[in-house]
């Protein structure tokens, strides 16, 4: 894959025309959809997995998708669970783009195999997130990037726009380095984030030290800077040096509104940690609206995707244009900086 075709994959998936119009209107850009509430591991920081209940049918999942689309919503995620998991993935991608949705997909990588890959992309999957947290497994997460790395390879002609994403926390720190340093060897986009806390606002896991979460943090700014392929954007990297930092962070909530999730059993949730027991076939215009404002738990809120979301609402221009300059860096991409000092061996 030669330069310029790299650089198309990487922006695959963005409908940037149609999604602009969301950033100025009263419609949603993007609904997180729970295929399955299966997965195929157990980490300990999860709180999104329930082996006992059965995979949604394809007829409900295809109504749900309808009315993600009439509401307006712009973009899907898949995810779980183990979306994998699901019997039915291809032909849920294929209803989800015949149905003009952008789609992702979210995933820790085992169940990938070549022809699953080449179903997934043959069906219009624009995007695929792999979670992978250490190099090794651990007793909090078993997401390996020795176990998923011969997957890129099954990936690397895919058209599948592919990013890496790992958890960092104290059991991960000590290898999310290496974690960053593999995926961006072989020119995929990667990050680490900070694990966040439960519905309850409790850690299943310990967090880290806050010296060296800080440390880590203001590493992978720096490199992203530089043009290398960090994966998250500049404003949720000053967001969670801002939550490691105690400090308090402007911004209002649009979850619920922009961005909002649809559970396995077709429930309407503000966000993965907000939850009701309104069926989504029920849910009008007029209920996202009245999710448009602060929330009470918004504050050291983790789940990046929605504070992504609301502050690209509220800034749209500043954020783009923040982007847009750090990823023209990325060409030629620059081999990762030495981590600074306090930052060796993770």
């Amino acid at each position: 894959m030669n330069r310029l075709q790299s650089a198309l994959r990487d922006i695959r998936g963005y409908p940037t025309l149609r999604a602009a119009k969301r950033l100025f209107d009263r419609k949603p850009l993007q609904c997180s959809l729970y295929v399955t509430d299966q997965c195929n591991l157990d980490c300990a920081y999860c709180t999104e997995y329930d082996n006992s209940r059965p995979h949604p049918s394809l007829v409900d999942l295809t109504r749900w998708l309808t009315r993600i689309r009439d509401l307006g919503t712009v973009r899907v995620a898949l995810v779980g669970g183990e979306p994998l998991m699901h019997p039915d993935i291809v032909e849920i991608v294929r209803r989800a783009k015949q149905l003009g949705l952008s789609t992702s997909l979210t995933t820790n990588g085992f169940l990938l195999t070549r022809s699953l890959v080449e179903g997934l992309e043959e069906a219009g999957l624009e995007v695929m997130q792999i979670s992978v947290d250490r190099m090794t497994p651990s007793q909090v997460t078993r997401k390996s990037f020795k176990t998923v790395l011969p997957k890129l390879d099954v990936l690397a002609d895919s058209s599948i726009n592919v990013h890496i994403t790992g958890v960092l926390c104290d059991d991960t720190m000590s290898e999310s380095r290496a974690v960053l340093k593999t995926g961006l060897d072989r020119g995929v986009p990667t990050e680490v984030r900070l694990v966040h806390a439960d519905p309850n606002r409790q850690f299943r896991v310990e967090p880290g030290e806050r010296d060296r979460l800080e440390t880590f943090l203001l590493w992978m700014r720096q490199a992203k800077e530089a043009g290398v392929k960090i994966h998250t954007n500049d404003a949720i990297l000053n967001y969670q040096l801002s939550l490691v930092r105690g400090e308090q962070v402007d911004w209002v909530c649009a979850a619920g509104f922009k961005i909002f999730f649809v559970s396995a059993q077709g429930k309407f949730w503000l966000c993965s940690m907000r939850h009701t027991d309104q069926d989504i076939m029920d849910v009008t215009p007029a209920h996202l609206l009245a999710n448009d404002g602060p929330k009470s738990c918004q504050d050291g809120c983790g789940v990046y995707c929605c504070v992504n979301t609301s502050m690209l609402y509220q800034n749209p221009v500043r954020m783009i244009g923040r982007e847009v300059r750090l990823r023209l860096k990325r060409i030629p991409a620059p081999a990762p900086q030495s981590a600074p000092r306090g930052a060796e061996g993770m």
